[in-house]
């Protein structure tokens, strides 16, 4: 299977342009497209100009068809390395700003508490059991959104709930949930520094996101019971 869809992805990149603007037509065609969408996540973060990703194609097309390289790629490996260390950071440092927004919005609702850390959280409805410390396992019903409102994640779509001790989470849930108790709901809006980071977790969650979740405290279970 690599090895058709490596040939289909270098066959579609010698195409002329208007080949490649034509309708999808087949079954076929349509999943080699959505192969191209999968790859392109990999550099949606790197900016990259028109004139950089015709020579970046070049690159694609060459070496999937067999061609020569024009470059050694072992002496250019580091510098492919920096190269997406200085996109994905600016990337990153870029959201950051835009989405420093959402939590000052968040902030602004009726209950809202903005702690320290940066972290908002959002009471939806109060719980009446105990509320968990870090050693404690947790079970909850979850779903989480990036700044634009796609879900990255839903336990509730899953039907499963998730279970995990709060210290093994990130900063931002381990801090909101002690703020919850037991049969309570609120949103944590969770920046980037206290979530996954400058890195985030691609493809799924991009470098300096700003995450919100929407959290059920269901049950909270002492460590070791």
């Amino acid at each position: 299977m690599r090895t058709l869809a490596a040939a289909a992805l270098a066959t579609a990149l010698a195409l002329p342009a208007s080949s490649r603007a034509q309708a999808l037509k087949t079954e076929e065609e349509k999943t080699l497209y959505a192969l191209g969408m999968v790859a392109a996540r990999s550099f949606q973060d790197f900016g990259l100009s028109a004139k950089e990703l015709e020579v970046m194609k070049r690159g694609l097309s060459d070496t999937l068809s067999g061609k020569k390289p024009q470059v050694e790629l072992a002496a250019y490996e580091q510098k492919v390395q920096e190269f997406a260390r200085k996109r994905l950071a600016s990337a990153a440092q870029a959201r950051k700003a835009k989405e420093l927004a959402v939590a000052e919005a968040a902030a602004r609702e009726k209950g809202a508490e903005k702690t320290a850390s940066g972290m908002v959280y959002v009471p939806i409805k109060e719980g009446t059991g105990p509320s968990p410390k870090p050693t404690d396992v947790v079970q909850v019903h979850y779903e989480g959104k990036l700044a634009d409102g796609k879900v990255f994640d839903s336990s509730v779509k899953r039907g499963q709930p998730a279970q995990f001790p709060l210290n093994g989470v990130i900063p931002c849930w381990t801090e909101g949930l002690q703020k919850m108790k037991a049969g309570g709901k609120a949103r944590l809006v969770c920046p980037s520094s206290i979530a996954y980071g400058d890195q985030g977790r691609p493809p799924v969650i991009p470098g300096g996101a700003t995450l919100i979740f929407e959290v059920e405290l269901l049950e909270v279970k002492p460590a070791g019971q």
